[in-house]
């Protein structure tokens, strides 16, 4: 059959076969997914050029394309003078049902053996409300319902085949066809050399420039041939327009176009926007709070107030260049401070460890009703095994028996696996630390600019806070300033460490793809985390912590630097938080979008205007396919990981911005559309391919959902000035009225200037000055050390702490008790389905051994 099929697929293909532009002539539309016969289905394409190294790689599609039709498949050719650039050959792959029933038996793929007989989830009450957010039926369930069982070519009439020619979607057909390719060798029979193998070295010396398989027709109209499925049309149409960002995403649809590892991305992804709503809300009720309650913030009152923030004089925020200042010049900050830090927040900060603990419960029962629906219940554990990868095989060369399958399998020694472990665990750190000195430099940046930004700004030094322009000061502009930096930084270090860690990868040899995938995610996720979160952790947990006091301040290198550890800004830490956090997050999102839609938007454009500017006749799928790009391994993984670092964004600093989850919300809505903009317009058609769930990126929510308790329980307790002000309203307010008048009196600490260093001293000044601590006054027995009232609010801040996690955690592990993992009803149907199949399979064997009058008797002993 391989080689009725073939049409000059071994044969020097600079030349034409007699008859083939006869037949392109006569008016064949050339837009399908069929070979010139129009019956036999093109399930893969590979292309290639002629080049100056062209009889080597000759050679080699020789030698593989006949291994090809050696393995059951058959080949048909198109020639370059066909082709739109007179320059590129297309190889199209077709796989008879000999072949797909083979392997379908060989993976254990699931296929239906009867009509599902459980009936449908009853309606819900007013389920008329969500009829505008609901896409038609045909749209979200494209397959009916079956009770499904692993595909066993010796019983073939146990399963519902109607057409052998559709039993199999064309996403398992591009599967089984793509797993034949990576496992194909292009070596001839008599030299045995391993590592001429697969498809993908082919693509990477050269031999082949590209290896897709084909979209079923174009996403801006139906196929012209009835045989043809137009989903690509009807996802386009239903689920890719962004005038569609309010209408529930075709799942279905989506798993059985792209396969199930893209369609639990959407899954995921569409969920995670849902839940973001409920946590936007309480985020926008919180800063609404926080303007209502603008009026009766009496600390701002006291620093805006002549009388008071205006008669006290702050010492200089850095050595000489800086002068004194007084506290009414922070005025503005102090409002804008009360936005975010109020005692709304603390409520908020609660919630969002509530809110990330049903998340992951919900999208557990989500996962699993998937898992359900999709046929993935036993996947893992069945295909584990036919998961190894070929460059596994290939650079393995030991063989050792395998205990439970009692066949020799390839393995790494323990040696090699050891040496290449610690060489990629060494990578890692280097380049972590390297982050590290990135942030060092940063902070270092902070502190000699703010210095030089004083010496030039040259106001009236007590009147205010000098200013960089009419309302920038110095804390802001270096803050502002250095984010930015640091941003770039970001950037920089992403693009290069990108590479890095698929290299380390690669050189560990993991056994399994889900192996390599999770090694991979584990070490970009670490490096991430690191490089997007460490100046937030600056910001949060480092800065203005040790600082000093007049005359005896800390420095970051040792006096001899001159770099004053920094101090926060006079509206507090927090507001320099939420800057910090505000411009990495947006930029990361504005950046992301960018890239993703504007860059192919232009693209699109360009490449629209090549494929409408051709007839349909001339145009074919193939080459309308060759000119997308091409979607990578890695494609997936990089949609993973921009979404769990912003879910590490509006998870672990959220108490510092309560407003973080309503910009991830917008972000997220954009983002779902313009994926599947990407999938369906600008990518190929990816090769099938299964995942039960999200892999580790669940162990990574997990573990982000527990930390960003104890970050949220640190900044309420250290970086926001909510514990104080509650200390002092409950323990020092003086009088019996339990009010904030006096706060900010009682915040500061004063401290003799006469009493300074030279290296200290301002070039301009007056005495006495206050600071920002609790220190017993000039004058007493032990001045400048820590009073009563610093103990006291350390022990509230640390009780705070352990209060906050406790509820916290008890609320969260309560809740994941409560909710199962897994829906009662998903139970029992998965019961019910292998009920079914035991049943159905016995009876199969009976019905069969009864055709057989010799084992009948045997059947009825045995009964």
């Amino acid at each position: 059959a391989g080689n009725n099929g073939s049409i000059n697929s071994i044969s020097d293909r600079g030349t034409q076969l007699p008859g083939h532009r006869e037949i392109d002539k006569l008016g064949q539309n050339r837009d399908s997914v069929y070979f010139r016969d129009g019956v036999r289905r093109i399930d893969f394409v590979l292309s290639y050029v002629d080049d100056k190294d062209g009889d080597k790689k000759a050679e080699r599609r020789r030698e593989f394309e006949a291994n090809l039709e050696k393995a059951g498949l058959e080949l048909e050719t198109e020639d370059k003078s066909e082709s739109d650039d007179r320059k590129t050959y297309y190889l199209k792959i077709h796989a008879p049902w000999e072949v797909l029933a083979t392997y379908a038996d060989v993976l254990k793929i699931k296929v239906p053996f009867k009509a599902s007989d459980i009936p449908k989830a009853r309606e819900v009450p007013l389920e008329w409300l969500t009829h505008p957010f609901r896409l038609p039926d045909n749209i979200m369930r494209p397959e009916p319902d079956y009770f499904t069982a692993p595909f066993d070519k010796s019983k073939v009439d146990f399963f519902l085949i109607d057409d052998k020619d559709t039993f199999f979607p064309p996403s398992t057909r591009n599967r089984i066809v793509y797993y034949i390719l990576t496992r194909c060798p292009y070596y001839k029979e008599d030299r045995k050399e391993k590592d001429k193998t697969g498809i993908n070295r082919l693509l990477n010396n050269g031999t082949y420039t590209s290896a897709y398989p084909l979209h079923d027709c174009k996403y801006w109209k139906k196929a012209q041939d009835m045989q043809c499925e137009s989903e690509r049309y009807h996802l386009y149409r239903y689920w890719a327009r962004f005038l569609c960002f309010y209408k529930e995403q075709p799942l279905n649809l989506i798993k059985k176009y792209y396969g199930e590892k893209i369609g639990i991305y959407f899954a995921w992804l569409g969920f995670y926007t849902e839940m973001l709503f409920f946590a936007a809300v309480m985020g926008v009720i919180c800063f609404v709070y926080g303007v209502l309650s603008y009026e009766d913030n009496i600390t701002s009152k006291e620093i805006c107030d002549p009388q008071i923030g205006g008669g006290i004089v702050m010492c200089p925020l850095c050595d000489k260049k800086c002068s004194y200042w007084k506290l009414n010049s922070t005025c503005l900050s102090s409002w804008q401070s009360h936005l975010f830090d109020n005692e709304g927040t603390v409520f908020f900060a609660i919630f969002m460890g509530i809110w990330v603990t049903l998340f992951l419960e919900f999208w557990k029962r989500r996962q699993a009703r998937l898992e359900y629906e999709w046929d993935l219940v036993d996947f893992e554990e069945e295909q584990q095994q036919l998961q190894i990868r070929p460059e596994y095989e290939l650079k393995c060369t030991g063989r050792r028996l395998n205990r439970i399958t009692q066949e020799m399998e390839p393995y790494l020694p323990f040696p090699s696996k050891c040496a290449r472990f610690c060489l990629s665990g060494a990578t890692v750190l280097f380049w972590t630390c390297l982050i590290v000195a990135c942030i060092m430099g940063v902070i270092a940046y902070r502190l000699a600019v703010y210095a030089a930004f004083a010496s030039v700004m040259k106001d009236s030094p007590t009147s205010k806070i000098q200013l960089v322009g009419s309302l920038i000061t110095p804390q802001l502009a270096t803050s502002v300033t250095a984010s930015c930096i640091n941003f770039v930084i970001i950037l920089i270090l992403n693009f290069l460490y990108e590479h890095v860690a698929i290299w380390i990868t690669d050189m560990e040899i993991p056994k399994t793809h889900l192996e390599y995938e999770n090694k991979l995610t584990m070490k970009m996720f670490m490096f991430q985390f690191v490089n997007y979160y460490s100046s937030c952790f600056y910001v949060a947990f480092f800065k203005g912590k040790f600082v000093g006091y007049p005359g005896n301040y800390t420095y970051m290198f040792g006096k001899w630097s001159k770099l004053r550890n920094e101090e926060c800004a006079p509206g507090g830490c927090l507001i320099e938080l939420t800057t910090q956090l505000l411009i990495v997050m947006a930029g990361k999102q504005m950046v992301g979008n960018v890239q993703e839609a504007l860059l192919p938007l232009l693209r699109n454009w360009w490449g629209s205007r090549k494929g409408r500017s051709h007839p349909e006749s001339a145009y074919s799928r193939w080459e309308q396919d060759h000119d997308l790009q091409n979607f990578s391994q890695f494609g997936l993984f990089y949609e993973y990981l921009e979404m769990v670092i912003q879910f590490g964004f509006i998870t672990l600093f959220v108490a510092s911005f309560p407003l973080a989850p309503l910009l991830a919300l917008f972000n997220n809505i954009l983002e779902v559309r313009v994926d599947a903009w990407k999938f369906t317009t600008q990518f190929r058609r990816p090769v099938a391919a299964k995942a039960r769930n999200i892999g580790a990126w669940e162990e990574i929510l997990n573990v982000v959902a527990i930390l960003s308790v104890v970050t949220n329980a640190f900044i309420m307790a250290f970086t926001s000035d909510m514990i104080p002000r509650l200390v002092y309203l409950y323990a020092y307010h003086p009088g019996s009225e339990a009010t904030m008048r006096g706060y900010i009196t009682n915040s500061l600490s004063f401290y003799n200037i006469s009493q300074i260093p030279e290296s200290n001293l301002p070039e301009a000044g007056e005495n006495p000055s206050c600071y920002r601590d609790y220190r017993y006054p000039p004058g007493h027995e032990k001045q400048y050390t820590h009073n009563m009232q610093f103990w006291h609010i350390l022990a509230a801040k640390l009780a705070f702490i352990i209060i906050m996690e406790h509820v916290v955690f008890v609320v969260k592990f309560f809740v994941a008790w409560l909710i199962p993992d897994v829906p009662t009803e998903v139970k029992a149907r998965i019961k019910r389905e292998r009920f079914l199949v035991q049943e159905y399979l016995h009876n199969y064997e009976v019905e069969k051994l009864k055709m057989h009058p010799s084992k009948h008797q045997v059947l009825s002993e045995c009964i």
